[in-house]
């Protein structure tokens, strides 16, 4: 009786392990080839003949290395020899071999690596001996199983997730919509890597399709009716006349095929899609796919409003390295020296707990867990390498699934998330059973990670564990299925004991690896949806109430914040930590100020790392990129913080051990900034400019004030230049009426004017804010009016993140200032000086808002707390005016090119640089006279600085000693 494809792959692995040293061709070939053929129950004596006798072409005698007539030639080298030229050589036998006899596939094999060549077919496979047992089928010949091909395998790509996308498509446009398409389609996506994993007989489904279905596709959905029920039910429990190629599938379980589903009706362009995804190689699918699948599938619509956001592999490794992940390799490094040490080690791992509230498809927890598993794998590789034998590779695998949480808003990612989760514990089960030589799977499915389909922000995370780490090590008997205690070896006394004692059989004496908070999670990763104010939903408003409780300022907070803020609640008192991707706006600006004053001053939170600012990008389609920050936190402090600097934000960062991190992931004392309505510094005052409130009616272009001026040519005294923050930046005109201190008798004569002026009263009356109406009783006044009285500089609120500096200006009064603007009145050009130099931009980064990736100027955050230098010297004060009129004559030079062509960074003219450069020293020079290196370090002091004028050491007289 032949052989089933499981007790091959088990033996494949037993002889890929047995066989890996070996070198020499002569020693110990004959010996290889009769292990080889026992790997699917044959014996070789059966079948083929070693050194069989043969005439060349030459006429030379030569003996074939192993024959087996009319079907195999083996033609066998030392280790490292070109396989290609065995083949070269076991085709120089063919003229002394009789027609018949003629063999259909040439095998060639170095001990390392073996070439099967399918002379029918014309094709050829190549893989290292260890990978036997992935490649079994290649050889059914052998065994006694009948061959089929198909077309060359494609390794698994975007190409997948778009092939399933349109299979959707197909799906949802014959009727087949919400739940229970998405349940097809995970079903599906598992059904495709079981069929290439070893889970089923490798191609048994795409077999399947080709054998068992209509090329109309016509009876395709009720096959897979079938197909799913078959899945869903265990061997013995099928009906006795189960279709014999259904019946070879193996028993899932899991839940997975538990639902029964409408049968779906398929047409041929379905089955098309189906059988070209069949034929990648869904074995080397990578877990980031995962997440392109589930954005493949879903429109862009609903891709805004569920804040879908898929992550790269390197991207996730930037958050789990410095969260847990060195830790614990360096933990395994110092262990792994001492037996009893490394399966206390191993211990540990199994009661891990880790939570992605926001989980989307699941990469944080799948890389996370592969992670996991390697270095389990790593665990076992120190404790056998001895070369003790394990006798049930089940026993010695303590981590699993149910280790893992997530929370996601969007039903199908959820269950793709928990999908995912059972495919890479497949993969890293095919990893151990390379690495002992025993093919290892957990089937049926018994354990799954815990993915709850909801809103995270409204469900109590503490719910999500209900038992301890210790009962959750007591459930995974069900996997170790182990009935009596182990007492195999010496070497696994630990593990032998553990499982004891998770029998109850012993009594736990040390839980010191549990957490100190009974039932939490170790670990808290994600990467939350990131939505600002303006973007927030009804719901999502909501939600952010909900979380937030009356937190003052907590309205023009992001959406991630609620994320922070959730976890600070749940880690309080623990030593759970918490590592979150979000956009850079969670450290820098009016948000910073209110989040993490709360988290400091409430929570007692402490940043453990950071990443500054990067660019984020993923593997989904269209590959978004926005500008991120990573945040490693506790509710506990460690001396072993790291910050990870980016010197650009699209390269990679380096990293330094630093004292402590604050808010703005700077190296230095925690601190906030809140908005303050005057300077920390004697400096001028700042103002917005004045808001018309006018429906246009005050305002001209260049061809509206001439032309208004054609009709009402009196009016000429009372229209002004206005200056707003696009006009400056890109030398653009604008015009207003100015009608502050028009006489009545002035007014009543100018009737053009009166007719605006009476508009304006119209569309002030009738607006629903009641401010807006009362404005209608002034109807010749702008309706904010901030206008400075003195020579003032102008600062745009708004300016591009490209520039090396917020280009600022120098205006009289006769210039009319709108609210896109901030104007500092009567300021000096040392003020000015300053506040374009390096020192000033480095602390609007950190400290201002954003608009998209654009600077926003703020005059209470930003320019009310900026550190000014502390007592300059007269001399030096003198140096920077000086410098700052040098900024204003290079910029003069160039009168037909707008701030915005002479500031942008590939178009700068030379001598405006070196005018900033010279500016930038002498406002350094103010602060200290070392210079500064780069931006951190300005940043730092700026930090410090700040702290000095806020925080005012106590001078406490020292007791003088007796």
């Amino acid at each position: 009786m032949a052989l089933s494809w499981n007790e091959i792959k088990d033996r494949a692995l037993k002889f890929s392990n047995e066989w890996a040293e070996e070198t020499k061709e002569r020693a110990e070939k004959d010996s290889f080839w009769n292990d080889f053929f026992n790997v699917f129950g044959i014996s070789r004596r059966r079948v083929a003949t070693f050194e069989e006798p043969v005439k060349k072409l030459s006429g030379n005698q030569g003996f074939i290395d192993l024959f087996w007539k009319g079907t195999l030639l083996v033609e066998h080298k030392s280790k490292g020899r070109s396989l290609d030229k065995a083949f070269e050589q076991a085709t120089d036998y063919f003229p002394g071999i009789k027609e018949h006899e003629l063999p259909k596939y040439i095998l060639v094999s170095d001990f390392d690596k073996i070439k099967l060549f399918d002379l029918d077919e014309n094709t050829a496979h190549e893989f290292h001996v260890s990978e036997l047992y992935k490649n079994v089928k290649l050889f059914g010949f052998i065994a006694g199983y009948q061959k089929r091909t198909f077309k060359e395998e494609d390794p698994v790509n975007i190409k997948a997730a778009e092939l399933m996308g349109a299979f959707h498509d197909q799906l949802e446009e014959l009727g087949y919509q919400g739940h229970q398409l998405e349940v097809y389609l995970v079903r599906l996506l598992f059904i495709l890597f079981a069929d290439d994993t070893s889970i089923f007989e490798k191609d048994t489904f795409k077999e399947y399709l080709d054998q068992k279905t209509n090329e109309d596709g016509s009876d395709l959905g009720a096959l897979l009716a079938q197909f799913f029920q078959v899945l869903n039910t265990p061997k013995e429990n099928r009906l006795k006349y189960t279709d014999e190629h259904l019946n070879q599938f193996p028993y899932v379980n899991g839940k997975l095929f538990e639902e029964v589903l409408p049968i779906a009706t398929f047409n041929s362009t379905m089955r098309s899609l189906l059988f070209e995804a069949s034929g990648l190689d869904w074995g080397k699918i990578s877990p980031a796919i995962f997440g392109s699948l589930f954005q493949s599938v879903m429109n862009p619509e609903e891709r805004r409003n569920l804040g879908a956001h898929y992550t790269s592999e390197k991207n996730i490794f930037k958050l789990i390295k410095p969260l847990f992940l060195d830790e614990l390799r360096a933990e395994f490094e110092k262990v792994k020296s001492s037996s009893k040490k490394l399966k206390e080690f191993h211990h540990k791992l199994s009661t891990l707990k880790f939570l992605d509230p926001a989980c989307g498809s699941g990469n944080f927890l799948i890389i996370t867990y592969r992670e996991l598993r390697l270095l389990e794998i790593d665990i076992l590789r120190e404790t056998f390498k001895k070369g003790e034998q394990v006798l049930d590779v089940s026993s010695i695998l303590w981590l699993d699934v149910d280790q893992f949480y997530g929370i996601e808003y969007d039903e199908f990612a959820a269950k793709i998330a928990e999908v995912a989760m059972w495919l890479i514990d497949h993969q890293m089960n095919m990893r151990v059973s390379e690495e002992f030589g025993q093919y290892f799977a957990r089937l049926p499915l018994k354990k799954a990670a815990k993915i709850i389909n909801g809103n995270a922000l409204q469900i109590d995370w503490n719910t999500l564990t209900q038992t301890s780490n210790l009962d959750v090590s007591a459930n995974k008997m069900n996997v170790f299925q182990v009935n009596e205690p182990i007492t195999h070896y010496d070497t696994l006394n630990v593990y032998t004991k553990e499982i004891n004692i998770r029998k109850g059989i012993l009594p736990a004496k040390d839980t010191k690896w549990e957490n100190n908070s009974f039932g939490k999670v170790n670990y808290i990763i994600g990467n939350p949806p990131f939505y600002g104010k303006s973007l927030q939903t009804k719901e999502q408003k909501e939600d952010m109430k909900m979380v937030f409780n009356n937190v003052k300022g907590a309205g023009v907070l992001d959406y991630v914040a609620a994320w922070y803020y959730k976890a600070a609640q749940y880690v309080l008192n623990t030593t759970t930590k918490v590592g979150f991707v979000s956009t850079n706006s969670i450290s820098q600006g009016e948000q910073t100020g209110i989040l993490w004053n709360e988290l400091l001053n409430n929570y007692n939170i402490k940043i453990h790392f950071a990443h500054q600012t990067f660019n984020w990008t993923n593997e989904a389609k269209g590959k978004a990129a926005v500008h991120c920050v990573i945040v490693g936190f506790a509710n506990f402090d460690t001396k072993d913080k790291f910050l990870f600097e980016y010197d650009d934000i699209k390269g990679e960062p380096h990293v330094k051990k630093v004292k402590n991190i604050n808010p703005y992931l700077v190296e230095a004392n925690d601190l906030v900034i809140l908005k303050r309505r005057k300077p920390i510094c004697n400096v001028s005052n700042i103002s917005f400019g004045s808001m018309p409130n006018d429906g246009g009616n005050f305002l001209f272009t260049d061809d509206e004030k001439n032309n208004f001026l054609a009709l009402e040519p009196n009016a000429v005294n009372f229209i002004k230049p206005l200056l707003g923050g696009y006009e400056f930046l890109n030398g653009k005109k604008k015009w207003c009426l100015w009608l502050k201190d028009i006489k009545p008798n002035e007014l009543r004569n100018l009737k053009e004017v009166q007719k605006r002026v009476d508009n304006v009263k119209n569309l002030r009356l009738k607006s629903s804010r009641a401010a807006t109406q009362k404005l209608a009783a002034y109807p010749t006044l702008f309706g904010e009016l901030r206008q400075p009285k003195n020579k003032f500089i102008l600062i745009p609120l708004t300016s591009s993140e490209n520039r090396k500096y917020i280009p600022m200006g120098f205006f009289n009064s006769d210039y009319i200032l709108n609210n896109t603007c901030s104007a500092i009145d009567n300021a000096t050009l040392y003020e000015f000086g300053v506040l374009q130099s390096e020192i000033h931009i480095s602390w609007v980064k950190y400290t201002c808002g954003r608009l998209k990736s654009d600077y926003r100027y703020s005059n209470e955050m930003v320019y009310n707390n900026f550190p000014w230098p502390k007592n300059p010297s007269e001399k030096n004060k003198k140096r920077v005016e000086e410098k700052a009129q040098k900024v204003l004559d290079v910029r003069a030079t160039f009168s037909e090119s707008s701030l915005a062509d002479l500031y942008h960074p590939l178009t700068m003219p030379p001598t405006l640089v070196k005018a900033h450069n010279e500016l930038d020293k002498a406002v350094d020079l103010c602060y200290r006279p070392q210079a500064f290196t780069n931006e951190t370090t300005r940043i730092e002091y700026l930090f410090d600085l700040y702290n000095q004028y806020t925080v005012p050491l106590l001078n406490t007289p020292k007791k003088k000693k007796k």
